[in-house]
């Protein structure tokens, strides 16, 4: 049983976020699908990843109530992607504002405005990975112990979602896309999860905490937004995600496609836990700027997030390609781009055939399903 809709060419959708990683994907794929996109963009940023594409844009603080009113006016559906994403901020009550104001402030818009359907995006960082240390991925009927949120950018995103299934009790007609990790072209930022394979492009990964995530490539996420669109449940969540990985694994694909060195060592947990409260108080909160290394990001880096995404590809139709294609695009985008140091860039050495990459991983007598499979997720973490 599905709450969904058809998309049809021509019809008006709106996407906030429209110039972000994910949010830009979403632009593309609707525009590929004969929609007429009205991107909103927050005031005065970034707007490359709209370049050349043929949409309506407006600037729009999703904080103003009055501005998303009229964005949304006359939509018939509206992505909500917007966001404020990061470890760290020199105000944290800014996370609460845009997350979770801004939520607020487009759900009530979108509904006032008679939108047929709202998707919104939230986090797989608000569902409990209680098990996944023990190699059990974590799926939309696990609750997140809330000590367990680190950070105001968890925190503020479980509480928005709170109040999108609030409004969906009351009727209103929304469903929630949680994307696991996302990796491929367009990361502009870069997001935290596209800094890792930044970082180990430019040689600025001396070591690793043991870890493991869910990689997906953003096209396949926008994808399944739009899937959760049309075929989702209101009030319903699904997880869109990859396939569980642990960090070597990550960084051995890394090294298969670009044919450079992987020389990380795996740290102790406290080492680096002990780094972040040093960064954190020392940057963060003498010097009042980004620390180099977030405690947030410090404790997340010894959790196992992985991930079960079954409800959306059995209730959805939702399909993935490998990981090494999003780690492969995201490398090469960064590369073309300029994110690389020349010296770095010349020591990059393409793979032909990408199955080299895959070469270097154990390969489980059974391989498991997407998305699942703790055997492929944490095969080969290092003794």
């Amino acid at each position: 049983m599905t709450d969904g809709v058809t998309l049809r060419a021509g019809d008006v959708v709106g996407v906030t976020g429209a110039a972000g990683f994910i949010g830009s994907a979403i632009t593309r794929a609707l525009l590929a699908r004969g929609a007429e996109v009205v991107a909103m963009v927050e005031p005065g940023g970034d707007e490359a990843n709209l370049g050349g594409l043929a949409v309506t844009r407006r600037q729009v603080d999703v904080r103003d109530p009055a501005g998303v009113r009229a964005a949304v006016d006359g939509c018939r559906f509206v992505f909500h992607t917007a966001a404020l994403y990061g470890f760290w901020a020199a105000d944290p009550h800014r996370f609460y504002e845009v997350n979770v104001g801004g939520t607020r402030n487009v759900l009530a818009a979108a509904t006032e405005a008679g939108c047929e359907r709202i998707v919104y995006t939230s986090t797989v960082g608000t569902v409990g990975v209680g098990g996944t240390s023990a190699g059990v991925p974590a799926d939309e009927d696990d609750h997140a112990e809330v000590h367990h949120l680190f950070g105001p950018y968890k925190r503020s995103k479980y509480v928005a979602e709170h109040e999108v299934l609030r409004a969906a009790a009351q009727g209103a007609p929304v469903a929630l896309a949680l994307p696991t990790f996302p990796l491929g072209p367009r990361d502009r930022r870069p997001t935290p999860t596209g800094k890792l394979v930044l970082d180990f492009l430019n040689g600025r990964m001396p070591g690793y905490v043991d870890t493991a995530m869910n990689v997906a490539h953003v096209d396949d996420l926008a994808a399944g937004h739009l899937l959760v669109l049309e075929r989702g449940r209101n009030g319903r969540s699904y997880i869109l995600g990859g396939e569980n990985l642990s960090m070597h694994q990550i960084l051995a694909i890394l090294a298969g496609v670009t044919g450079l060195a992987n020389r990380a060592l795996r740290i102790p947990r406290a080492v680096a836990v002990g780094a972040g409260m040093a960064s954190e108080w020392v940057e963060g909160r003498l010097l009042r700027r980004e620390p180099s290394v977030p405690l947030e990001a410090a404790r997340m880096s010894s959790t196992h997030m992985i991930f079960d995404d079954q409800r959306a590809r059995q209730e959805l139709g939702y399909t993935s390609r490998p990981p090494i294609a999003a780690i492969g695009d995201s490398a090469r985008w960064f590369l073309d781009h300029g994110y690389v140091t020349d010296r770095r860039r010349r020591m990059v050495r393409w793979r032909a055939d990408d199955a080299v990459a895959v070469a270097a991983l154990p390969t489980p007598a059974a391989p498991p399903a997407p998305g699942v499979g703790p055997e492929r997720a944490l095969a080969d973490r290092p003794a």
